[in-house]
């Protein structure tokens, strides 16, 4: 039997599908997760979680989208992808914190000076945008709009707006470079 004929059932709750199913799609799952993560501790792990998903979540397949095993084994790459990503985000924290330890001690008046002249040579710079720039990105980076939103908001298309935000990065990049 086939993913694509077990899938549906696993998705009823048919346990001897899913043994079937499991049985079908482990190796796979656990080679593609092997290449990304390297570790077979690890891997194991992840695999086992992604057959864990794939009980859970049978039912969000969708046949008209492809084949079962593609979508298994795209759930087994998320998976893998989100662990590395956490494992570099968690050494990433470690570093920061391991390097605030070394560095001189914190000086509450030299910081708040240096924010201060950030937020002003910011606000230098947003005033060279022109109008729609400025707005776009103030409703975005300031206020948390999408770029879609953003559209809406200024009834303008949503190319526009990305062309828009795009000038408007540059050219604040361009000032905020030459203000350092």
């Amino acid at each position: 039997m086939e993913a694509d004929d077990l899938l549906p059932r696993v998705a009823r709750g048919d346990h001897q599908a899913f043994e079937d199913l499991y049985g079908l799609v482990s190796g796979p799952v656990y080679g593609l997760v092997r290449r990304v993560l390297r570790d077979p501790a690890q891997s194991e792990e992840v695999a086992q979680e992604v057959l864990l998903e794939l009980w859970r979540t049978a039912a969000r397949f969708d046949p008209g989208r492809g084949t079962a095993l593609a979508w298994i084994l795209t759930l087994a790459h998320r998976r893998a992808v989100d662990r590395v990503r956490s494992a570099r985000a968690a050494g990433e924290r470690e570093r920061r914190v391991a390097h605030r330890g070394e560095g001189p001690a914190f000086d509450q008046v030299a910081e708040e000076v240096e924010g201060s002249l950030e937020r002003e040579w910011v606000r230098r710079c947003l005033e060279r945008l022109t109008d729609l720039q400025h707005q776009a990105v103030t409703l975005a980076y300031y206020e948390g709009y999408t770029y879609r939103e953003v559209a809406r908001r200024l009834s303008v298309p949503l190319g526009t707006v990305k062309t828009r935000m795009r000038d408007g990065l540059l050219r604040l990049r361009d000032c905020l470079g030459a203000a350092a």
